[in-house]
């Protein structure tokens, strides 16, 4: 009886549903099909800078945005400092010093404390010193803001660094190191930048077994005391506060500092990318290859970053309407993942990348298809319908960089930290007039000038017999895909980065 019940609504349904989709009800205005749905053009404007910024009495420049839909403040300090300030020798130092502000104490109270009293406020301090930058964040319930105010200010004037929180990091630090070979995409990634930048750019320079422990308790104080200084830092404060109140508390958090430090120099920009040809990481206990594939790149400045932005997006980087990914994924399977960037550097141009992973044997197949697409896009032009998806989600993204009120002010703040807003100050709101003004022209002309060929690095860590070998329906001698060089790159000892012996052939 319910079988026959069943049945009966069943049938019911499915010829309801038939006859009405027949027809759509014209009174509801509602189409036939998904790709006949009308939708308004997006509005939006993005938040103007100068309205949240405040140049502090004590030098910082904050950026200050109330925001009370949850009883929350949040601050982040960005402090011109980095790892290119490491002294040779003592390569790690900025790293330990980043760490040691959050866990290391400060001076009225040990690091136990500190983190005793974070806890019983709900309140999340972080801290790193990574690449070209330095931050400090601090997040806690708004009623507890004045109390929070007062710990930042203390870890960023007068950190503790106690002696076992040191001995404890520095130990920590070099049992990671152990752990370098362990990961294909780990060596991958470290020797694609070796490849972009050149040995001697101070982002290869690599901490060591010998560097962390050279480190002592008075290099981090020096170390500190350089760069953790008001007018040497951005601030970003958002939440839940009134914000002449809140610009009023941060004048009395960089009031009266205890020490003077001195102004970061310029970030280096002395790269040197490899010369054209393929090379290869062995490491003969995996199935599949890792490959990175890179040509110059640009800085982020350079007028034609809106054409290039456009250009990635249609090669590589806009995912499942990408050419790259159709080609190398949708029609042949090669990769479950494969991608290209191209966004200029802030400091120094960063390479164009094309990732992906395939088997051993499929490698240089996968990586022929790549490298022909990036001809194709640069010798004929690209069509009307795939300039208009590119322009379209890039503009149609646009607003997730401003969808919290923390986002405003960090992205601000960094605006201002890597000088941006001073060279643009109307970066955001030309953003979208920039990239609608991009047509098939630009991107032809601006692949033409990027994607030569005749300079692309191609990294392939993984199996190296088996990658060299290819798969026996897929004709491709991988060495001819660049220039015809092929070099052996060797692992590097974990704990010193020097080159290990290569393997016999």
């Amino acid at each position: 009886m319910n079988c026959l019940f069943t049945g009966c609504l069943l049938a019911l349904l499915l010829s309801s549903g038939a006859s009405g989709a027949a027809a759509p009800d014209a009174q509801s205005g509602i189409p036939a099909r998904p790709e006949e749905l009308k939708f308004p053009s997006l509005a939006y404007d993005p938040p103007a800078p100068a309205q949240y910024r405040v140049v502090l009495k004590s030098g910082p420049v904050a950026y200050v945005v109330p925001d009370h839909e949850l009883p929350l403040v949040n601050i982040v300090v960005y402090v011109h400092t980095g790892e290119y300030l490491d002294p040779a020798g003592k390569e790690g130092l900025a790293d330990l010093t980043g760490t040691l502000l959050e866990s290391g104490g400060t001076r009225s109270k040990t690091a136990e404390q500190l983190q005793e009293r974070l806890a019983f406020l709900a309140a999340q301090l972080r801290s790193s010193i990574a690449g070209p930058i330095g931050t400090v964040s601090l997040n806690l319930l708004s009623k507890d803001t004045d109390e929070g105010l007062s710990i930042l200010r203390e870890v960023l004037s007068a950190p503790r660094f106690q002696e076992n929180k040191v001995a404890l990091r520095k130990q920590q630090m070099i049992q990671a190191m152990q752990e370098r070979n362990d990961d294909l995409s780990e060596i991958e990634s470290r020797e694609a930048q070796f490849l972009a930048y050149g040995e001697q750019f101070w982002a290869n320079r690599y901490s060591t077994a010998a560097s962390v422990r050279a480190i002592t308790r008075e290099d981090l104080e020096s170390f500190h005391r350089k760069w953790f200084f008001p007018s040497n830092v951005v601030v970003a404060a958002s939440g839940d506060f009134d914000r002449a109140a809140m610009i009023q508390k941060l004048e009395k958090m960089f009031a009266d500092w205890p020490f003077a430090g001195q102004h970061a120099p310029p970030v280096p920009s002395n790269t040197m990318f490899a010369v054209e040809g393929i090379y290869l990481v062995n490491k003969p206990d995996v199935n599949q290859g890792r490959v990175t594939m890179m040509l110059p790149g640009i800085l982020r400045d350079n007028p034609d970053i809106y054409a290039v932005q456009v250009m990635n997006d249609i090669l590589g980087g806009g995912g499942f309407s990408s050419r790259i990914l159709n080609r190398v994924r949708s029609d042949e399977g090669l990769a479950y993942s494969v991608r290209s960037s191209f966004p200029g550097g802030t400091y120094y141009p960063v390479p164009f990348r094309v990732g992906f992973q395939s088997k051993s044997r499929t490698v240089a197949y996968a990586a022929s298809l790549v490298r022909e697409e990036l001809k194709r896009i640069a010798s004929a032009p690209v069509s009307e319908a795939e300039l208009g998806i590119a322009r379209k989600g890039l503009i149609e993204r646009f607003p997730r960089n401003f969808t919290t009120k923390a986002q405003v002010a960090s992205i601000f703040a960094q605006d201002e930290y890597t000088g941006r807003y001073a060279r643009d100050p109307d970066y955001w709101k030309q953003y979208r007039s920039r990239v609608s003004a991009v047509g098939i022209e630009d991107v032809l002309r601006v692949a033409k000038k990027y994607l030569d060929v005749d300079k692309l690095v191609i990294l392939a860590a993984g199996n190296k017999e088996d990658i060299l070998r290819g798969y026996p329906t897929h004709l491709v001698n991988f060495p001819d895909l660049a220039g015809g060089r092929v070099t052996e790159l060797p692992l590097r000892d974990p704990l010193t980065m020097k080159p290990l012996p290569l393997s016999p052939p």
